[in-house]
């Protein structure tokens, strides 16, 4: 699957996005599995309360299953104005 990255969550981990093959059954666990790989994906999700994720540009939750999915993409929470 793709995995992009945005702002932050980028800076952090360095790539824009990845194409990553998983076993991850939700999203949580593919965070854990990223965790696993380098300290700089720990870093970027040290704290998931202030990252947001999408599956195949859908508003989701960390518990969402990835089955079927396509692309998963962080993103720290948006503000407007």
């Amino acid at each position: 699957m793709e995995v992009l990255y945005f702002a932050w969550v980028r800076e952090r981990i360095g790539l824009p996005r990845e194409r990553v093959e998983t076993r991850a059954i939700t999203v949580a666990d593919l965070v854990a599995e990223l965790c696993s790989r380098e300290d700089r994906y720990a870093a970027a999700f040290a704290d998931l309360s202030a990252i947001r994720v999408a599956l195949d540009q859908e508003l989701s939750d960390f518990d969402a299953p990835l089955q079927g999915v396509r692309e998963v993409a962080f993103f720290p929470p948006m503000t407007g104005g």
